[in-house]
């Protein structure tokens, strides 16, 4: 079932409809409940490998819907820790869940000063 639609406000947004939740020098990546509904159900998630790196507005893997595929857009630059395994084992996480056990991936990041360029869910929820 489709989460209902959000943008929370202790994330940071990016126009190309991702997400960022920061935490010191480490920040949870996602797309956001707009792009997930877009989308439709998900049915395949193409990650980064963990230990490669993202850049900030580039893609970094891809999801596919019923719908189409998409790239994935980086809101930062970082090193990836971690890859959401269960959205890999079960890609309609996303859609149930986009901002809590459908996130995509863990990164380190490269960049701090980045996140000044994101969003608050005010100018995110202007973009839409």
């Amino acid at each position: 079932m489709a989460a209902p639609e959000s943008y929370p406000d202790d994330l940071l947004y990016h126009a190309e409809h991702d997400w960022a939740r920061i935490d010191g020098d480490e920040a949870v990546l996602g797309i956001t409940w707009f792009a997930a509904d877009a989308l439709g159900e998900l049915v395949h998630y193409e990650p980064p490998d963990e230990g490669s790196n993202v850049a900030k507005d580039q893609s970094y893997g891809e999801v596919e819907s019923v719908k189409a595929v998409s790239d994935l857009i980086s809101p930062l630059s970082g090193e990836v820790l971690e890859v959401n395994a269960k959205v890999v084992d079960a890609p309609e996480t996303v859609n149930e869940d986009p901002y809590g056990d459908g996130w995509l991936i863990r990164i380190r990041m490269s960049a701090a000063s980045e996140r000044d360029q994101l969003l608050d869910a005010a100018g995110y929820k202007r973009v839409l």
